[in-house]
């Protein structure tokens, strides 16, 4: 089976749902997305949307915040860009019937998070991205022009190397769309494209420990660099400092709006720290804190630390955490008399692939949005949710540019290519490794390329990843594509270039912390990690 439309979206989050709306005003749209069409990150954050609405807030402090964040490699223009967009994307939203948490009905609840100056997160309670994704789901499907495949997993992009009729070589790599496996049939299919985006979200499943959902396995970042697009920055990747810590509550994070109200982080002993390792204390940036916490567990010897928000007002705690609360007391801790067990856990991917200010890759007609990309914005640490805020306004600027890009597209028809080859091919029935090469690849993220690294954890981790990425790469050209396979093909990818650009940093700066190098170089290191393949 062969689809042809105008614009492919490869992923459902806030990013590929906004870019979809947008462009479906003048071309015909597909959206790939593994599972149901609601399965994201975004469904998932319940912090919110970082933006300037308050009278009390400014465009330059917002920004001085993010550029604070990104600790140097944050780029000036991007954030204002950014930030500046920030009070149109609320008001679509609003437009679209997005039902945010208000004081009155002209005042927003503004909450307010670690490295802000002020309250400036626009919600929904603590459920901020289900509700987002509801919304651009319902008006998404209004759109007659839009098709939603579910569970369909992209397998690799179509560029000039698998055309039938080989075009003279360019200086850049085309992209046409992209091999599609129908989990349904287990069939191969093309989708063919004028414009491709990757909206794929994260890639916190290469951790053992991590606050995202099964499906954030890197897809699209490992696509585009099989592809030969330029990959920046995979050192940063963000550990969220609180996630809950109870065997049967796996994955599910303690918002950081919960400090952001006055929560204070304790020691099984009641005793307080954060206020040791930074002048914020509880509302330190995030991998400040994260590293606090590791430093903590590994001086006591714990499991964990602890929560404590008991002295708000209880009404208060359930109306404003009700998301929280509701899923923390079937597993026996109430919310407003007990302290949260938390620890840090793989959160939030700040490389990617590496975009303009347009969001458009170093591939040609190939945009790239939301987490999977590296806009600039986010630089060496991410501050809190300005992710969603980034998601929607590079679907913004991506459909203006894609708009353009397409009227300026002169051909009619698609080139020819291959169809999906199984020659070769047969089923070893050894399926069973799979598991254990996850289980693997995750413990050895987790141990050796964690919060904190060194150079010798960094080459041991990445002896074993290029033993792995081989045994998986040959047992993925002997055997049928299958949904695993391909996820693991992806996982081992993009593990292996988070370590490759931590080696090349050296030095310690924002998310990248190294014992070798404890401090920040900037006469050698105040630039991008960029990674590309040789491809022939």
């Amino acid at each position: 089976m062969t689809e042809q439309v105008d614009f492919l979206i490869i992923g459902s989050g806030i990013a590929g749902l906004s870019y979809a709306l947008k462009v479906s005003d003048f071309g015909t749209v597909a959206i790939i997305t593994k599972k149901q069409d609601s399965d994201s990150n975004t469904n998932y954050a319940q912090g919110g949307i970082a933006a300037v609405v308050s009278k009390e807030d400014s465009f330059e402090e917002h920004i001085q915040d993010t550029l604070k964040a990104g600790d140097g490699l944050a780029k000036r223009e991007i954030v204002q860009k950014v930030v500046e967009a920030g009070p149109k994307c609320i008001k679509e939203l609003q437009e679209l019937e997005v039902r945010f948490s208000m004081k009155n009905s002209k005042e927003f609840d503004l909450g307010k998070e670690g490295g802000h100056s002020k309250n400036r997160v626009v919600h929904v309670a603590d459920a901020t991205g289900r509700e987002l994704e509801r919304v651009l789901l319902e008006n998404v499907r209004k759109k007659k022009n839009i098709a939603i495949f579910e569970n369909h997993l992209a397998i690799d992009l179509l560029t000039q190397h698998q055309r039938k009729k080989k075009s003279k070589r360019k200086e850049k790599i085309e992209c046409w769309g992209a091999y599609v496996l129908n989990v349904e049939t287990n069939q191969v299919e093309k989708y063919l494209a004028k414009i491709t985006l990757i909206a794929t979200g994260g890639a916190g499943r290469i951790y053992l420990h991590t606050t995202n959902p099964e499906i954030a396995t890197g897809d699209g970042v490992a696509m585009a660099y099989r592809a030969g697009a330029e990959i920046a920055n995979m050192e940063f990747f963000q550990f969220h400092p609180t996630s809950l810590f109870h065997p049967k509550g796996k994955y599910f994070l303690i918002s950081e709006t919960i400090r952001g109200e006055g929560g204070k982080l304790k020691l099984k002993s009641g005793e307080t720290f954060m206020e040791k390792y930074h002048p914020l204390g509880d509302l330190a940036p995030r991998d400040v804190v994260a590293r606090a916490i590791d430093a903590e567990l590994k001086k006591t010897g714990d499991s964990c630390v602890y929560l404590d928000i008991t002295f708000l007002d209880q009404d208060f705690i359930k109306q404003r955490f009700p998301n929280i609360y509701n899923y923390c007391l079937p597993l026996g801790i109430d919310i407003t008399k007990q302290w949260i067990p938390v620890v840090p856990s793989a959160h939030y991917m700040c490389g990617g692939i590496l975009t303009d200010a347009e969001g458009k890759t170093s591939l040609e007609n190939l945009y790239a949005c939301g987490e999977a990309a590296y806009t600039g914005l986010h630089g060496a640490n991410r501050l809190a949710s300005n992710s969603l805020l980034e998601g929607l306004a590079f679907a913004r600027f991506a459909s203006q540019s894609s708009k353009c890009l397409l009227s300026k597209l002169k051909w009619e028809t698609f080139p020819e290519f291959y169809d999906w080859s199984v020659a070769g091919v047969f089923d070893q029935k050894e399926w069973v490794v799979l598991a254990h090469d996850r289980e693997e690849l995750q413990k050895i993220m987790w141990d050796y390329v964690g919060i904190v690294r060194s150079n010798s954890r960094l080459n041991k981790a990445l002896k074993r990843i290029e033993i792995l990425k081989e045994e998986i790469e040959a047992f993925y050209k002997a055997n049928p594509v299958r949904y695993d396979l391909i996820q693991l093909r992806n996982m081992v990818t993009v593990a292996e270039l988070v370590v490759l650009s931590a080696l090349k940093r050296k030095e310690s700066r924002g998310l990248h912390y190294t014992l070798d190098y404890p401090k920040k170089d900037d006469k050698k290191f105040l630039r991008d990690t960029i990674l590309r393949k040789d491809l022939p």
